[in-house]
């Protein structure tokens, strides 16, 4: 992966410090409402499919499994094997909360792969990313395998979205972004 002027632990030690005070929302009415938790860890399900199209993209959901609403990073956290950094958002942005509503499940999608003429020469394998929604959790750790990448998963300067409310959404800004014809929605 090339290198980064910020490294995962970096940009998890901005994160954590987001998260770590409770977050106040606007409701509806732009009126702040009640402080939410950030969501624990054994409430919340981490899954990561690959792409339909076979294009270095993966696609990512997290589901709050409580009842309750509560605060996810609005960035997922993607790293590759032992490799240091991980994919950065599209557009670059602070980390805060992103409200998960109870039973509620949000969706991102990560390019592992760039389009650079650098990226056939310098592209690593590695075979696992680890995935996760809150930057101090363990995450959860995907074999490339079952990304449908048997041989392991080339990286090279990767790129994630923020949450978003649908899969097709979590893609459709993944695209958009790459080809410069949007801005990631928050």
């Amino acid at each position: 992966m090339r290198v980064r002027h910020v490294t995962a632990a970096t940009a998890a030690a901005l994160a954590l410090t987001a998260l770590a005070a409770p977050a106040a929302l606007a409701g509806p009415s732009g009126a702040i409402s009640a402080a939410l938790p950030r969501c624990a860890e054994n409430d919340l399900t981490v899954r990561a499919t690959p792409s339909d199209d076979n294009d270095g993209v993966i696609k990512l959901s997290v589901r709050n499994n409580a009842a309750k609403p509560c605060l996810v990073d609005r960035v997922p956290t993607i790293t590759y094997g032992d490799l240091d950094g991980a994919a950065l958002p599209l557009p670059s942005m602070p980390h805060a909360g992103h409200k998960l509503g109870g039973h509620d499940t949000a969706y991102a999608a990560v390019r592992s792969l760039s389009d650079s003429d650098d990226a056939d020469e310098q592209a690593r394998t590695v075979m696992f990313v680890t995935v996760t929604a809150v930057p101090d959790h363990d995450g959860r750790r995907f074999q490339a395998l079952t990304l449908g990448a048997p041989a392991g998963l080339r990286v090279w300067e990767p790129v994630t979205t923020l949450w978003q409310d649908s899969p097709a959404r979590a893609e459709q800004v993944l695209q958009e972004e790459i080809t410069g014809r949007g801005a990631i929605a928050a």
